[in-house]
């Protein structure tokens, strides 16, 4: 058998996504706060990106304006850069020109706001931690050297809830003190403040604060002690029977211990809440739903004034610094187009939402209707894929709420006479039945189910299980109140 080299022409077909492409998907998902990092990342990494402060006549045709891409749906995604401008030679840009051909995005124009700084007075200095608090009544302690150094240890381990993550041997390894030394330290940390602090488990936690109480020798104590397990499941008879107790002072004992504070780190927890921007808002005016893109806090971006003017002296210019320039003008016309192609795309899905879903906008959660992501891809001509994306992080304030894009996206029910409903909808007359029950005798899974029957919808226990453990709603003999 002879080897021999040969020549062989093949045709093919590739689909290549260019760096336009790959940086309008990436920009796509991203949620509004990472958008404006990486917005400052380029401010900060390319110098032919500058942000508008003012915008002038002049200026405002740079401003996050570009030409529209077109939708396509066979490259399982956003975009496609027919008129990309790496698709030309590099030599052939003439940049002069092609900076003053931006014009504005038609109904997809955005306008800016200038607002002022917040006052320095608005400004909230830092909580106290608990470390820092258990520190400062470690340090007004009488304690010798070794005492103290173990109370650092100690305090060093507790977690953010006030619980003590390490046992006693491992404290004494740690610190390299007897285990003795580590007993008496601890339990004169634990009567620091807040009450319950540096304790091993739950029990140790409500038995400190019951003790400083003055309740050590109480009906409280012993509950807490052995019967905790029946307080979960509201077994008050089998804790009567074990105690001697009457009904009332099981109850009377179970309110006080209701009442115990389960993490006693709870108020020097440092975490402040975040708060959602919607990334659209939709109101009614004149009978008609106006879409309005938020883009308050996103910098304005144009293309500097030095590069601009150094596009008209590229023939003079050599060829390092040619290839340099053209790179970042290049970067900063991608980041640009990208950011209001991203704008558009979401303005067009919220149109093709609120088309579709018009009856919950008018009308209220009752209203809502099954809907996938292949309804809309189809509706404005995307693809399936991009829908997922636009969808995922953000956020649209309508006149009855503040809802994630994907809160429109739901599965259908059967209802018994052929209809459908969404499952949102099924889940939202769950957590009404059971806001509006009787404590005393909570809804069980087999009666909500029951309930749902009556509405023409039918549903078996275990699926209402499932929908309330969803809905973080506990099982009803955990709802119980006596």
């Amino acid at each position: 058998m002879a080897l021999e080299l040969r020549q062989n022409l093949k045709l093919e077909q590739r689909l290549v996504l260019t760096p336009q492409l790959q940086m309008a998907i990436k920009l796509l998902q991203l949620s509004r706060l990472e958008l404006v990092s990486k917005i400052q990342q380029e401010l900060m990494e390319n110098p032919a990106l500058e942000e508008a402060t003012e915008i002038s006549g002049e200026d405002s045709q740079e401003v996050l304006t570009a030409e529209p891409l077109v939708a396509d749906g066979n490259a399982g995604d956003a975009f496609s850069a027919e008129s990309d401008p790496v698709q030309t030679g590099p030599e052939d840009i003439d940049w002069s020109s092609y900076l003053n051909e931006y014009t504005a995005g038609g109904k997809y124009r955005l306008e800016f706001e200038q607002k002022e700084a917040p006052n320095y007075e608005a400004f909230v200095p830092l909580k106290e931690s608990l470390s820092d608090h258990l520190r400062w009544q470690l340090r007004l302690s009488s304690l010798s050297d070794a005492e103290y150094a173990a109370g650092e240890c100690i305090v060093g381990n507790v977690n953010s809830d006030g619980y003590l993550e390490l046992d006693i041997d491992e404290i004494a390894e740690q610190c390299q003190q007897p285990q003795d030394v580590i007993q008496r330290v601890l339990k004169i940390v634990q009567d620091f403040d807040p009450p319950g602090v540096c304790a091993r488990n739950l029990k140790e936690c409500l038995l400190i604060q019951v003790h400083r109480l003055g309740l050590g020798d109480s009906i409280v104590c012993k509950i807490i002690e052995n019967h905790l397990h029946h307080v979960e499941v509201k077994r008050y008879n089998a804790i009567c029977s074990a105690l001697g107790a009457s009904m009332e002072e099981v109850v009377a004992a179970v309110e006080i211990i209701r009442d115990l504070e389960p993490k006693p780190g709870r108020a020097y927890n440092n975490d402040q809440p975040h708060y959602i921007t919607p990334d659209i808002y939709v109101s009614k005016v004149d009978e008609e739903f106006v879409i309005l893109l938020n883009d308050d806090g996103l910098p304005r971006l144009r293309i500097s004034g030095l590069f601009r003017d150094g596009a008209d002296q590229f023939h003079t210019a050599s060829e390092g610094a040619k290839q340099y320039m053209q790179e970042k003008m290049r970067s900063a016309t991608w980041l640009i187009r990208s950011i209001h192609q991203r704008q558009k795309t979401i303005y067009r899905v919220m149109e093709s939402i609120l088309k579709l879903q018009r009856d919950f906008f008018e009308k209220g959660m009752a209203y809502l209707k099954p809907m996938i992501l292949r309804d809309v891809a189809e509706d404005i001509g995307m693809h399936e894929s991009t829908i997922s994306r636009v969808t995922t992080n953000k956020y649209v304030h309508t006149p009855h709420g503040i809802f994630e894009l994907k809160f429109f996206f739901n599965n259908s029910i059967q209802r018994m006479d052929g209809d459908v409903v969404a499952s949102a909808v099924v889940a939202q007359k769950i957590r009404q039945l059971v806001e509006s029950e009787d404590p005393r005798k909570p809804l069980s899974d087999e009666k909500i189910a029951a309930m749902l029957k009556k509405s023409n919808i039918n549903l078996a226990r275990r699926t209402v299980g499932k929908y309330r453990d969803m809905l973080k709603i506990l099982p009803s003999t955990h709802r119980k109140r006596i």
